[in-house]
């Protein structure tokens, strides 16, 4: 049966089910997420990008009828099409491909060169605001971001605020990278393509570059900008511009 929109205030559930979940490992916080009438109806969002693959595999051990929202931007590296295709059809993902307005597009890109003058606006046609629309009909949403990954990121709960009523759920973040690798490992995961080739975080094709070795794993993300985000997440309605790894 489909959970109910929760009627207690949304700061008080979030409150209760850190104290709740405090000591549960990630699978656990996620699989009584999935569940808990606290949380609501959820999606997980995902980029299909180089670390994406845990928590896909994941709720495909969980409950595979998990609404997981593809953010195709239009502007993604085709391996990045690939990959997604090949996880949802080996995991039996419940995949649901958010592609950006067709009209804001002829009207605010229609050249497809935004990207170039105004970074962020290119963000906010192509992820921001149909990820936002994409969300409207849930009360949570299940992500990959991690305490390791510094800035805003070090204190991170599982549960969270986001937005005026949502709920962000983050299961991953007490994780390391040595966590993540080894996840794959074990469970025999398949690396997105690009990860090998010197991409360990992969966006859009023209904003993404390669990470020589030293370099930070975001440093090819907007290369020569001080953009760090792409805008998805909001802290007291500000973005997030961490200085660490990304999702």
């Amino acid at each position: 049966m489909p959970l109910e929109a929760p009627a207690i205030p949304r700061d008080e559930r979030v409150a209760e089910l850190n104290r709740r979940y405090a000591h549960n490992s990630a699978i656990n916080v996620l699989e009584h997420a999935l569940y808990d009438p606290n949380v609501g109806r959820t999606a997980m969002v995902s980029s299909f990008g180089a670390e994406s693959v845990v928590l896909l595999h994941m709720v495909s051990v969980i409950d595979r009828t998990t609404p997981v929202l593809f953010l195709d931007t239009e502007m993604l590296f085709p391996e990045t099409i690939d990959y997604q295709r090949e996880l949802a059809a080996r995991l039996q993902l419940n995949v649901e491909i958010i592609t950006p307005d067709r009209s804001e597009l002829f009207l605010r890109d229609p050249n497809n060169r935004l990207h170039t003058a105004n970074a962020d606006a290119c963000c906010a046609l192509r992820k921001t605001e149909p990820l936002e629309r994409a969300l409207q009909p849930f009360d949570a949403w299940i992500t990959g971001r991690k305490r390791f990954q510094g800035g805003e990121r070090t204190g991170l709960e599982f549960f969270e605020a986001d937005g005026t009523d949502r709920i962000k759920i983050n299961p991953l973040a007490h994780w390391t990278p040595e966590d993540v690798r080894e996840y794959m490992t074990n469970n025999r995961l398949p690396r997105h393509p690009l990860v090998a080739r010197g991409y360990p975080s992969i966006g859009c094709a023209p904003c993404t570059t390669r990470v020589a070795e030293g370099e930070d794993p975001r440093a090819g993300r907007w290369r020569g900008e001080e953009k760090t985000e792409c805008g998805i997440h909001f802290e007291n309605g500000k973005v997030v511009r961490p200085k660490g790894a990304g999702q």
